[in-house]
């Protein structure tokens, strides 16, 4: 047991500065404009393209987790993201930043599913709860304080030190895994199929950069250039899907799906990422906007929310283990549903301490819904397909939180622009006016998604392997 648990806390060391830089750089992004010289959406690659990175390696991750052992892949992951952090902090133009930003995202994009699968491999299923919340700390937490630490170290030591700072941690957790970490996985050196490989990093890449860049293409949805990319995106997963069905040793095992909680657990946890990612756009915004709240004040609103939700995380692992899915699921997505209706009835004229509440409510369901139902989905997998259920879960997060964000900056931008038509000059007044319908747009649809959730979780049970059934 405590081996068990000194695996994981190396893990978690490492994986605390991955997650980390996720959002470190977020507030650091108009200081680059001006230092590199470059407009908004070039530098916006840095995130995108981050992004695209992770989404593009993570179906390859269940076939190369089965590849190398778990203290050779963990260490050189994280000697990749270490390269990448030392690129991107002596970066000389934007095309080197930007290299070392996606050399970083190939580092996490493998990392995350190596961690999990290992995961569920050093625990039994009664205490997988537990440790998953553990980790689900480190998931929410760091990228939590992301953007306030980023202020801080920009402030006071410039943009370069936002990779600097984060090179002699990961040096610590290369060197602390050197000494202490095991092997967990099993390496069975499974055949990579090539033409499978194009057509996932190809799909995945395509979905996700359209689902990206739709909100700021002329025309939306039906720009050439848009409709393309998503059709020959989505016809090359189909293809994928097809292949996999095929392949004697499918790079990625899509049978998963026929095990019926890890579908409903992934349904809902996709529902719950395009909210999540969803609101921490669309909300900024609108508190920036018609509350004229500035950027800091804003950081504020949302930062004890979200420093709860990730302080909650094992909390809420401790009580699934005991508790099972259903009696944090179901109540975590009816608290969801109605913050996303109270946002679909917000105006100018609503305290500051109200969204501060909101906010909380909305971070706590999540805690309540995210980590149990990937665990309890994953949980109903046999041993030989725990690389590939995580594989599965890892792609959907990008996956969702890309379709999420883009989805509701339409439905906003849409019935903003409904609000102002015929309307030449509007003044301020109007203009917000305008926001808030939008706004409200947004989340009437995001009500109907996780209402839809929330209907599909009372058909939940409790996970028990295929293992123990027949045991």
């Amino acid at each position: 047991m405590k081996k068990s648990y000194m695996i994981m806390y190396i893990f978690m060391t490492g994986a605390f500065f991955t997650f980390l830089n996720e959002t470190l750089l977020n507030i650091a992004l108009t200081e680059l404009m001006h230092y590199f010289k470059v407009d908004a959406p070039t530098v916006q690659w840095l995130a995108t393209g981050f992004m695209l990175v992770m989404g593009m390696l993570m179906p390859l991750s269940a076939s190369l987790v089965q590849w190398f052992s778990t203290r050779r892949m963990f260490m050189g992951l994280m000697t990749v993201f270490l390269m990448g952090t030392l690129i991107a902090g002596f970066a000389v133009n934007f095309q080197m930043l930007l290299l070392g930003r996606m050399i970083q995202a190939a580092g996490t994009g493998l990392l995350i599913p190596t961690i999990m699968t290992a995961m569920l491999l050093l625990f039994e299923p009664h205490e997988r709860g537990k440790a998953m919340g553990n980790f689900g700390l480190v998931m929410m937490f760091a990228p939590a304080i992301g953007p306030t630490l980023s202020g801080i170290i920009v402030d006071f030591f410039g943009w370069r030190w936002l990779f600097f700072f984060v090179a002699p941690f990961v040096i610590g957790s290369i060197l602390l895994a050197y000494r202490y970490l095991e092997n967990v996985t099993e390496v069975t050196k499974p055949k990579i199929d090539l033409l499978s490989g194009v057509l996932s990093s190809l799909g995945v890449a395509s979905v996700i950069y359209d689902f990206s860049s739709v909100s700021t293409s002329a025309g939306g949805f039906l720009n050439p250039v848009v409709l393309t990319t998503i059709i020959l995106g989505t016809a090359a997963l189909i293809a994928f899907g097809l292949r996999q069905r095929k392949l004697a040793d499918p790079m990625l095992d899509l049978s998963v799906f026929k095990y019926a909680n890890y579908s409903r657990g992934m349904f809902i946890f996709a529902v719950v990422v395009m909210a999540m990612f969803a609101s921490n756009i669309v909300m900024p915004i609108y508190l920036q906007g018609p509350m004229e709240f500035s950027a800091k004040v804003v950081g504020m609103i949302l930062l004890p929310g979200a420093l709860l939700n990730g302080l909650l995380s094992p909390v809420m692992g401790r009580i699934f283990d005991r508790t099972g899915p259903r009696k944090m699921i179901i109540p975590g997505l009816t608290v969801l549903s109605l913050v996303m209706l109270f946002y679909s009835l917000i105006h100018p004229g609503i305290p500051m301490y109200v969204f501060i509440i909101a906010y909380i409510f909305l971070m706590v369901s999540i805690s309540m819904i995210m980590m149990p139902s990937s665990t309890n989905a994953l949980n109903q997998l046999p041993k030989h397909l725990y690389p590939h259920g995580t594989a599965i879960s890892n792609m959907m997060q990008p996956l969702a939180g890309a379709m999420g964000v883009s989805i509701f900056i339409s439905i906003m931008t849409h019935g903003q622009n409904q609000a102002l038509k015929g309307i030449s000059q509007p003044t301020t007044g109007q203009l917000n006016n305008a926001l808030t319908t939008g706004v409200h747009h947004s989340y009437w649809f995001a009500t109907f998604l996780v209402v839809t959730g929330l209907v599909m979780s009372f058909f939940i049970t409790r996970s028990v392997p295929p293992e123990e059934q027949k045991s």
